[in-house]
């Protein structure tokens, strides 16, 4: 956790989706397309990579990015479009444990709010998968404003639009950047690593705990 002083009662908490709440991994496809886990992984390292996928968090359209990853590799034409037309599949489920987490939070009465790095495009497909989106008192994803965490741009809009104070906030990603990044700009900023870390967390913050927990 990187503390800014912690508020002992936060007006707001903030997660990241990807990696926290959801179990999003292009490896959840991948592993039905290849036989050699080696080669996988090497084509996860050298094709879809993780800066290519990044643009289209950033606003590119999936189209044009599969057309130039197309144009470079033409072998690899197949398992480049299956990142856009099988991208559901990249979804192994809710981070249940994480959900849980979040859950107590928000029938403690604590505003909660996203802020996630996602297409503009397949964002829209989590939801009627992923009934706690609707749980969130705001949501700010990436590929709607342009901007990707840890552009301390997107924070700045988080901020603006919802009157975050960040040192009365808190902030969890599973991302170091981008919990560095929201250290710098104020929040209570914790690193994600597992339910039980971040329920530990929370509690020694005050938010979670006797007569905190909205879920017994």
């Amino acid at each position: 956790m990187h503390p800014s002083s912690g508020p002992r009662s936060a007006s707001a908490v903030v997660f990241d989706l990807g990696g926290v709440l959801i179990d999003w991994d292009p490896r959840h496809l991948y592993r039905q397309l290849f036989d050699d886990l080696d080669e996988m992984e090497r084509f996860l390292a050298e094709v879809t990579t993780a800066e290519w996928n990044l643009q289209q968090d950033a606003g590119r359209p999936f189209a044009e990015a599969v057309a130039l990853l197309i144009e470079a590799h033409p072998e690899r034409r197949e398992l480049i479009e299956a990142f856009h037309t099988r991208w559901p599949e990249m979804l192994a489920g809710a981070i249940d444990e994480a959900v849980q987490v979040l859950a107590d939070v928000h029938a403690a009465g604590v505003p909660v709010y996203a802020l996630s790095n996602w297409s503009a495009e397949t964002f829209p497909l989590t939801h009627d998968r992923f009934p706690f989106l609707d749980w969130f008192d705001g949501v700010v994803i990436s590929g709607e404003l342009g901007v990707v965490k840890p552009d301390p741009r997107i924070f700045q809009h988080l901020i603006d639009r919802f009157g975050l104070v960040p040192r009365q906030s808190v902030f969890i990603d599973d991302q170091p950047a981008n919990v560095e990044a929201a250290a710098r700009l104020g929040f209570t900023a914790i690193q994600f690593v597992n339910a039980a870390q971040l329920r530990r967390e929370l509690e020694a913050l005050g938010l979670l705990g006797p007569g905190k927990d909205g879920a017994g």
